[in-house]
C-alpha cells in the first residue's frame, strides 16, 4: 500500500469513526464563520471595471480635478405638449424646485436657466453683463426655440433636435474626500513598492484602506438615498402626467441617467442576482436530485451540504474583507454547482457500494465511498482551482477577486462535502437504494453504443474535426466590443434613460480630449491689440496673451473635426463661445483680442463657468468635452479611439500633443488588458492541466486525450460566438478558464474509473460499458446540475451575466458529450491504454 492510500484510509476512518464529534465540530466552525456573513459588502461601482494601474486613469483623475468636471445626473424630460408651452414650463419649474431640495443636489440646470444670448438681441459688449433667461426674456417663442435649436451650447445637448425632449442637469455636491483617500492610498502603495519592509507605511496603508472603506460605505448609503429621492420625484411627475391624460400614449416621460444611477442600480442587480441564483439553483437542483434518486434523504443531504459550504465561504469572505462585484456576484451559483457535483459523486459511489456490498455496515459502506472518491474529487477540484486561479493574472480587481473567491470557496466545498457527508451518512441507517432512473434512462447506454461502434466512431471523429475547423475560423472573427447601454435589458430604467439621452441629447459615454501646446520661445505676444483696449491690457497679467492666433486656429480646427466625426454627439469647448460671439459681433469672428478681453473682464465665478471647463492657461491646454453615441451598433470602440488619436495628431501637427481620456478610453483599456491576460492565462491553464493529467494518469497519451476533449468544446463555442457576431465582454471573456476548470472534472472522473474497470476486465470495450454504467450517470447528474446553475443566470437584468450563463451551459453540454462519446472513442481507437502495457500495475495504482 502506497503512502497516498494510507492517507486516504486515515482520513476516511476519521470521518466515520466518530461521526457525532465530527459533525459537531463542522457545525461549530460553520456557525463561527457564518456570523461574519453580514460583513460581506457589495461593490458595484464603475471603479471596479477599471484597470488598477492604468496611466489613463491617472490622467482622467487629473483632468477631472483640473477642469472641475462635476459629478452630474441627467433627467430627460419629454412633455406631452410643446417644450415652451405654459404647462411644460410650469412643470419644469416645479420639477427643478423639488429636485433642488434633495440633499446632496448642489444645483439644477434646465432650459429655464439657460442664458439666451441670440434671441434677446444682445451685442458682444453685453456678454459681460446680466444675460436674460427663459424666465425673464421678452423674446418671442419662435426666436427662443430657434436659439435652442441652433446654439452650440444647447442643440442636441440641452434640447433634442426635434424640440420634444429637454435635459435637466443635476450637479451633485462634490466629495473631495474620495479623491483624497485615493491619492493617499496610491502614495502609500508606491512607497511600499520602493521599500517593502516599511512597517510604518504598511500600518498607515491598512488604516487608510479601513477608513476609506468606511467613508465609501457611508457615501454610498447617502448616494442610494439621494437616487431614491430623485426617483420618487420623477415617479410623482410621471404619475401625475398619466393621471391627467390616461387615454393618451404621448403622456410626459422622465428618465434618469448618470454614473451614480448606474452604480446604484448595479448594486440592486447584484443583490437581486445573488438571491435569484442561489434560490433558483437550490430549488431546481432539489427537484433534479429527487428525480435521480427518488429518495428525500439524498436531496436534503445534498442541499444541506451546499448551504453549509456557501455559508462558510461567505462568512470567510466577510471576515477577510472581500467585496462582491458585478462579476463575482455569481460566486454563489458557481459554488453551489461545484459543491453539488462533489456531493453527487459521493452519493453515487455510496449507492454503488451499497448494491455491491449490501452485507456491510453503514459505516463501512460510507468509508468505502469516501476512500474511493477522495482522489478523483481532489484532482477534479485541484484542476478547477487552476482554472479559477488563472484569473488573478488580470489587472482588473473584480476578475482577480472572482478567481481568489472561487479558489477559496471550492476548496472549502471539497473539505466540507467529505466532512459532512461522512459524518451524516455514518449516523443514518442503511436504506435500500432506488435505481429506477438508472434502469429506465438510457442516455449513457446510447453514448457507450456510439463509442463502441467503429462506423459511428468515424462519424464522431469527422464531426469533431469539422467542429475544430469551423471553431477556429469563428475564433478569428471574435472581437472585444461592448457598449454600456448594451449591458442592460430594454425594460430597465438604465436602458430606457441611456437610450433616450444617447439618441436625443447628444450621447451618453463621455470622452475627454486634451490639446497640450508645446512651448514656443519665439511665440509673439498678441498682435491684434487695438488702440481701443490698449490701456486695459497694459495693466493686465500675461495670461491674457495666451489667446493668440495659433491656439485659436487649433481650437477651431479640432472643434470642427470633432463635430463632424461619426459616432460623436455633443461637443463642448471654448469654440462654442467663439461661435456665439460671432453671432453677437455682427457676424465678425471673435479674435484673440476679444477672448483676452473676456478673460480679463470676467469675475472669478464667470471664468469658472465659461472658461475653466475648457481651457487651462497655467498648463497651456485646451479641453474638449465630448459625448459618444454608445447605442450605435456600428461603433467599434477600439478602432474608433485609434482613428481619433491618429487623425487628431495629424490635425494639430508637431506644435501640440493630443491626450484622450474618459470613460470610453478607460473601459477600452480594461477590455484590451482583460483579453490579453485571459489569452496568457488560458495558456497557463492548459499547461497546468496537461502536467496534472500526466501526473495522475501516468500516461502521456491519456494526458493528451484529456486535454483535447476539453479544448474542442471550448473552441466550438467561442467559434460559434465569432460566427454569430457576439463580442467578448467582461464576463464571457472568462469562459475559457472557468469552463475548462469545471469541465475537466468529467474527464478525470471518467478516465479514473475506466482505468479501474480496464484493470478488472482486461478488455477495453467491457471497461467502456462498465464505466458508462457507473461513473457515466454521475457525470450526467453533475453536468445537469451545472446546466441548471448557469441557466438561472439568464434571469439577470445584466446581459453579460445572461450571455455568460448561456454560453457556459453550451460549453458544458459539449464537454459532457465529449466525455461520454469522444473520450471513449479515442480510448478505444487510439489504444491509449493497452491491456498488455508493461507499466499497467503502476498506472492502475497511480491515483
Amino acid at each position: 500500500m502506497n503512502k497516498s492510500d494510507k492517507i486516504k484510509q486515515k482520513l476516511a476512518r476519521m470521518l466515520v469513526s466518530a461521526p457525532k464529534l465530527s459533525l459537531a465540530l463542522a457545525l461549530i466552525l460553520c456557525a463561527f464563520l457564518c456570523a461574519f456573513v453580514p460583513k460581506l459588502a457589495i461593490d458595484a461601482s464603475t471603479q471596479t471595471l477599471l484597470l488598477e494601474n492604468d496611466k489613463d486613469l491617472e490622467l482622467w483623475r487629473d483632468i477631472t480635478k483640473r477642469y472641475k468636471i462635476p459629478n452630474t445626473l441627467v433627467i430627460a424630460y419629454t412633455p406631452n405638449s410643446d417644450l415652451l408651452s405654459e404647462s411644460s414650463i410650469s412643470t419644469l419649474a416645479a420639477l427643478s424646485k423639488d429636485l433642488a431640495q434633495i440633499k446632496g443636489v448642489k444645483s439644477v440646470f434646465s432650459m429655464l436657466d439657460a442664458p439666451l444670448l441670440l434671441s434677446s438681441g444682445l451685442k458682444f459688449s453685453d456678454l459681460l453683463g446680466t444675460i436674460p433667461t427663459l424666465k425673464d426674456s421678452n423674446a418671442s417663442k419662435e426666436a427662443i426655440k430657434a436659439e435652442f435649436l441652433s446654439s452650440p451650447f444647447y442643440k442636441n445637448s440641452l434640447v433634442s433636435s426635434d424640440f420634444k425632449t429637454t435635459a435637466l442637469l443635476l450637479t451633485l455636491e462634490p466629495n473631495p474626500g474620495y479623491n483624497e483617500f485615493i491619492t493617499s492610498i496610491t502614495a502609500l502603495e508606491n512607497t511600499l513598492k520602493n521599500a517593502q519592509n516599511n512597517a510604518t507605511a504598511k500600518t498607515m496603508l491598512k488604516e487608510q484602506r479601513a477608513a476609506f472603506k468606511a467613508y465609501r460605505d457611508e457615501l454610498r448609503i447617502a448616494e442610494h438615498e439621494q437616487i431614491a429621492q430623485i426617483r420618487q420625484v420623477i415617479a410623482k411627475y410621471n404619475q401625475n402626467s398619466q393621471s391627467r391624460i390616461p387615454h393618451q400614449a404621448s403622456s410626459s416621460q422622465l428618465f434618469l441617467g448618470g454614473i451614480n444611477m448606474i452604480a446604484d442600480d448595479m448594486i440592486a442587480f447584484v443583490r437581486s442576482d445573488l438571491a435569484t441564483y442561489g434560490l433558483a439553483t437550490l430549488l431546481l437542483c432539489s427537484l433534479c436530485l429527487f428525480v435521480y434518486y427518488l429518495q428525500l434523504r439524498y436531496v436534503f443531504l445534498a442541499i444541506f451540504i451546499c448551504l453549509v459550504c456557501v455559508g462558510v465561504a461567505s462568512g470567510l469572505f466577510g471576515l477577510l474583507g472581500f467585496e462582491i462585484t458585478v462579476i463575482s456576484s455569481n460566486y454563489i451559483a458557481l459554488q453551489l454547482i461545484i459543491t453539488l457535483s462533489v456531493v453527487i459523486h459521493l452519493i453515487n459511489s455510496y449507492r454503488e457500494f451499497f448494491r455491491k456490498k449490501s452485507s456491510f455496515s453503514q459505516k463501512a459502506i460510507v468509508y468505502l465511498a469516501l476512500k474511493e472518491r477522495m482522489s478523483p474529487c481532489f484532482f477534479a477540484i485541484f484542476t478547477t482551482i487552476i482554472g479559477f486561479i488563472s484569473l488573478v493574472f488580470s489587472d482588473i480587481r473584480p476578475i482577480i477577486s472572482l478567481g481568489l473567491m472561487m479558489s477559496a470557496s471550492i476548496t472549502l466545498s471539497l473539505i466540507f462535502s467529505f466532512w459532512l457527508f461522512g459524518s451524516i451518512m455514518s449516523l443514518l441507517s442503511k436504506k435500500s437504494v432506488n435505481t429506477v432512473f438508472e434502469r429506465y434512462f438510457s442516455l449513457t447506454t446510447l453514448c457507450a453504443k456510439i463509442a463502441l461502434n467503429l462506423r459511428a466512431r468515424k462519424v464522431v471523429f469527422a464531426i469533431s474535426a469539422l467542429g475544430l475547423c469551423v471553431g477556429l475560423w469563428g475564433i478569428s472573427k471574435l472581437s472585444v466590443e461592448n457598449s454600456f447601454i448594451g449591458y442592460f435589458k430594454e425594460n430597465t430604467d438604465i436602458y430606457k434613460g441611456m437610450e433616450l439621452i444617447d439618441n436625443k441629447l447628444g450621447g451618453t459615454v463621455p470622452l475627454d480630449i486634451i490639446i497640450s501646446f508645446k512651448k514656443d520661445k519665439k511665440e509673439p505676444r498678441n498682435s491684434s491689440l487695438d488702440d481701443e483696449f490698449a490701456d486695459e491690457f497694459a495693466s493686465s497679467d500675461a495670461a491674457q496673451y495666451w489667446f493668440n492666433e495659433r491656439r485659436m486656429s487649433v481650437l477651431k480646427s479640432v472643434n470642427e473635426y470633432l463635430k463632424n466625426k461619426e459616432f460623436i454627439g455633443s461637443v463642448s469647448s471654448l469654440a462654442d463661445l467663439l461661435e456665439v460671439g460671432k453671432e453677437l459681433n455682427e457676424g465678425r469672428e471673435l479674435d484673440a483680442l476679444a477672448l483676452a478681453l473676456i478673460y480679463s473682464s470676467l469675475s472669478g465665478e464667470g471664468r469658472e463657468l465659461i472658461l475653466t471647463p475648457f481651457v487651462s492657461i497655467e498648463n497651456d491646454e485646451l479641453h474638449f468635452s465630448v459625448r459618444t453615441l454608445d447605442s450605435d451598433p456600428r461603433l467599434k470602440r477600439a478602432e474608433f479611439l485609434r482613428t481619433l488619436q491618429s487623425e487628431l495628431n495629424e490635425l494639430v501637427g508637431e506644435n501640440a500633443q493630443v491626450k484622450i481620456s474618459g470613460a470610453m478610453k478607460l473601459y477600452a483599456n480594461m477590455l484590451d488588458s482583460l483579453f490579453s491576460s485571459q489569452i496568457n492565462s488560458l495558456g497557463f491553464v492548459l499547461l497546468a492541466f496537461f502536467a496534472t493529467f500526466w501526473l495522475i494518469f501516468a500516461s502521456l497519451r491519456l494526458a493528451i486525450i484529456a486535454i483535447c476533449i476539453n479544448i474542442l468544446p471550448l473552441i466550438c463555442v467561442l467559434g460559434a460566438m465569432g460566427l454569430a457576431g457576439l463580442s467578448l465582454d467582461i464576463m464571457s471573456i472568462t469562459i475559457g478558464s472557468i469552463s475548462l476548470g469545471i469541465g475537466v472534472d468529467s474527464a478525470i472522473h471518467y478516465i479514473y474509473r475506466y482505468k479501474r474497470e480496464l484493470a478488472h476486465f482486461k478488455d477495453s470495450k467491457k471497461a467502456i460499458i462498465a464505466s458508462h454504467a457507473s461513473i457515466g450517470y454521475a457525470l450526467y447528474y453533475t453536468s445537469f446540475a451545472v446546466f441548471i446553475g448557469f441557466g438561472v443566470m439568464i434571469s439577470s437584468n445584466f446581459w453579460p451575466t445572461i450571455y455568460f450563463g448561456a454560453l457556459t451551459d453550451l460549453v458544458m453540454f459539449f464537454m459532457l458529450a465529449s466525455s461520454l462519446i469522444l473520450l471513449p472513442s479515442l480510448l478505444l481507437s487510439q489504444s491509449a491504454y493497452p491491456a498488455n502495457e508493461k507499466n499497467k500495475a503502476k498506472t492502475t495504482n497511480a491515483v
